[in-house]
């Protein structure tokens, strides 16, 4: 690495800054991220235990429930420990590479898990609009092949990104990334160069995922709510209805947070960048906390089956 006109070429070493303008309270805001992080791991390794020990529970929509803790848990231990490191240890320093491994990592367990979000709601369609096939249609074989295409449609879409950057983008302004995280559009801002194909391809992987994840997710919902509004019982609509309230919960969370941070982080120029980076930290935290929750209450099976865990604990 060496610095020419200014600028530095090929940087081997890149320092994050955390929290930009928190700098001297990031150490007390490591403690409820920690809290959240040691929460997440709890809770989806719970929900991922029984559901493997209790066979009843090995049908469609609760292998999605664990294709979904897994990804929880994977994208939260991809960020917290190194941006633990940065708040509590003064560790800012990542190694180029690494950073975009990470942000390969982070970007493509977003696109995952977005993609089994498609997976369930396309699920609960079909167990409610057409019950009769929903055997038939959700084998698991079919559900192999969702979780193989999802994992694959992320990685590669993903992919690109940390190609552009490593191949394209040879001198930077600075190494200091003022994030948390290694987020792609953060990595980008610092070069150089010209970097409109890089921003391009970055719009084009989150509307093609995204988008396109949200257009089908709400067209599936508006067939669920026309079927369950025809049901001649109100019996059988409140229990239609109830099957799909955690998954609507948890739909709205991730998209909710997913787009508030996309677009503050590339179109909210007046609002502070600690604004910003806070909102991309809890884009990534708050579903992993609270997805085992919601599932936990409003999931008779897995309520049931966490009580009688706690239960039996107690009375031993």
């Amino acid at each position: 690495m060496f610095k020419l006109n200014g600028t530095v070429f090929m940087p081997s070493v890149l320092t994050l800054v955390g929290i930009p303008g928190l700098e001297s309270v990031q150490a007390w805001i490591g403690i409820p991220f920690c809290a959240m992080y040691i929460v997440a791991l709890f809770g989806n390794s719970l929900i991922l235990v029984i559901i493997k020990s209790e066979r009843s529970l090995h049908e469609p929509m609760y292998l999605f429930l664990a294709m979904l803790g897994a990804t929880d848990i994977a994208l939260s231990t991809c960020i917290l420990p190194k941006m633990l490191g940065i708040f509590w240890f003064h560790l800012p320093k990542i190694h180029f590479d690494a950073c975009l491994l990470q942000m390969w990592l982070i970007h493509t367990f977003q696109a995952i898990e977005s993609g089994i979000l498609l997976a369930m709601a396309l699920d609960r369609y079909v167990a409610i609009c057409h019950p009769l096939r929903h055997v038939a249609i959700f084998t698991h074989q079919l559900l192999t092949q969702i979780g193989v295409g999802v994992t694959l449609r992320g990685a590669l879409l993903v992919a690109p990104c940390l190609i552009l950057i490593k191949c394209r983008l040879k001198y930077y302004w600075t190494t200091v990334v003022s994030h948390s995280y290694c987020e792609h559009m953060a990595i980008v801002k610092l070069a150089a160069e010209d970097t409109r194909i890089n921003k391009i391809y970055g719009l084009f992987v989150a509307f093609s995922v995204l988008g396109f994840d949200i257009i089908f997710i709400t067209v599936s919902y508006i067939q669920i709510f026309i079927t369950v509004f025809s049901l001649p019982q109100k019996e059988a609509r409140l229990k239609a209805f109830n099957t799909c309230i955690a998954h609507i919960c948890v739909f709205l969370e991730f998209y909710l947070l997913a787009f508030f941070s996309f677009f503050t982080h590339r179109f909210g120029f007046h609002i502070p960048p600690y604004i910003h980076i806070l909102l991309s930290n809890l884009y990534l935290l708050v579903p992993p906390l609270l997805n085992p929750i919601v599932y936990g209450v409003k999931t008779k099976q897995i309520r049931d089956r966490v009580s009688h865990i706690f239960h039996s604990k107690n009375a031993s």
